[in-house]
């Protein structure tokens, strides 16, 4: 596992649950309001943090954090993600996984496997500008599709969330991602914020007012949709 970072507390990234995040290496988007981006871009072995020191620190926090948040990068790149969720888990640790969608031969067989508990998906936007937004013209659907619909399904508790960028996202994205997504369990819009790692500098988020009337937009189709981090 090429993991490059741990939040040792968290009260937000995992619903209900204290938990630790982990961060791994690497990801097949370039996505250019990726807030990691120093995960995805320039990706160095020498940065890794030794699986044992993350098991020694698990262990020490057994009866303390509730679930363990495995995020990225995109943590289904790694080849040995099964192995080491399962590692977590036998521990009697919770683990929500960050997924952007692509790999869903992996998320089926996690899902499968009841290595996860909760799965967060990205939708990056509607169907018909994907690729530009997630930096790879022409890029195929297919796997995009079939892991929403497996986790539609219901097969485990979810959520799908967009990060809304002014210079990616129109009033029309809003209504086909709505489309596209309706009935959704949980959906939430969050404004992108600048963390001062972008792939592509000088992007900006919409006002608190804009975000507003893109939640009425997708509340048509999804009932539960919520917008997260804006006061």
């Amino acid at each position: 596992m090429e993991i490059q970072g741990i939040q040792k507390m968290t009260l937000l990234d995992y619903p209900a649950k204290v938990a630790c995040t982990i961060f791994t290496a690497g990801c097949n988007f370039r996505c250019p309001f990726c807030h990691n981006a120093s995960l995805v871009t320039h990706v160095d072995a020498k940065n890794n943090i030794p699986e044992d020191e993350i098991f020694a620190f698990l262990k020490k926090r057994q009866g303390i954090l509730d679930g363990v948040c495995v995020t990225g990068g995109e943590p289904l790149l790694q080849p040995d993600i099964e192995e080491f969720i399962r590692k977590v888990k036998e521990l009697g640790f919770s683990v929500k996984l960050d997924t952007n969608g692509s790999n869903v031969r992996m998320l089926r067989r996690l899902v499968e496997q009841r290595l996860i508990d909760y799965v967060a998906m990205d939708i990056k936007n509607a169907p018909d500008k994907y690729g530009m937004t997630i930096g790879i013209e022409e890029y195929d659907m297919a796997n995009i599709f079939e892991s929403v619909e497996l986790l539609m399904s219901g097969i485990i508790p979810y959520e799908f969330r967009t990060t809304v960028v002014r210079q990616f996202h129109t009033r029309g994205d809003f209504a086909a991602i709505g489309r596209w997504i309706k009935g959704a369990e949980r959906y939430y819009l969050q404004s992108f914020v600048d963390s001062g790692d972008l792939i592509r500098p000088g992007l900006k988020g919409y006002t608190k007012e804009i975000m507003v009337q893109a939640l009425e937009i997708v509340r048509r189709n999804i009932p539960n949709a919520e917008l997260r981090g804006i006061d």
